[in-house]
């Protein structure tokens, strides 16, 4: 499996773009998100991969975080969701508003994103929500206002990251923010980290 890739970006097509690892181009196709995040053409690059291998090709998917790699995979996982989906569907928005579109059962805003119909949307709203875990949803069930670092340290773990990642982010929050934001916010933090 190649898990990341670090080289010069030849070239940007979007959503595919070329980069140049010791000799080899790679074509690898990225999210909206990470394509225009791009440095320029002939500037090097690092992006975490994904592999998908089919009968009649090998494909390669490329994300500016980890974070973004690993709701990738996850939706993969769901039955009907392809890899353009997925892709399409991480284009049309920010993995932390993908988290709160789950937590809150919002299907409006996954119809928003062009590929994503109606059936879809609720079969991703039903099968995310186990995945990204029972906790980061069950203040939104019950009504009540959880602390929103609670909730960020909820949403963070849900994504995969430790416990120590998790906090590590946490410390470095300014008081005051949304739990959207502030999701938003850690996982920067820890792309930089």
């Amino acid at each position: 499996m190649i898990g990341r890739l670090n080289g010069v970006l030849l070239e940007k097509n979007p959503p595919q773009l070329t980069l140049e690892v010791q000799g080899v181009g790679y074509e690898v196709d990225v999210p909206m998100s990470t394509f225009y995040n791009l440095p320029a053409v002939g500037e090097r690059v690092t992006l975490y991969t994904h592999l998908v291998v089919r009968e009649d090709a090998h494909l390669l998917y490329g994300f500016a975080s980890e974070a973004e790699r690993r709701a990738f995979r996850q939706l993969l996982k769901i039955s009907g969701v392809g890899a353009r989906t997925a892709l399409s569907l991480l284009s049309g928005m920010s993995v932390a508003e993908l988290v709160q579109a789950v937590a809150m059962q919002e299907a409006g805003r996954l119809i928003k994103v062009p590929g994503i119909g109606k059936k879809t949307a609720e079969r991703l709203l039903l099968e995310l929500k186990d995945k990204l875990g029972a906790e980061i949803t069950a203040g939104v069930a019950v009504n009540r206002a959880a602390p929103a670092a609670d909730d960020v340290l909820n949403a963070l773990l849900a994504l995969g990251y430790n416990e120590k990642e998790a906090r590590y982010a946490l410390k470095h929050l300014p008081e005051g923010l949304g739990v959207s934001e502030g999701i938003r916010q850690a996982l920067k933090a820890l792309a930089r980290s």
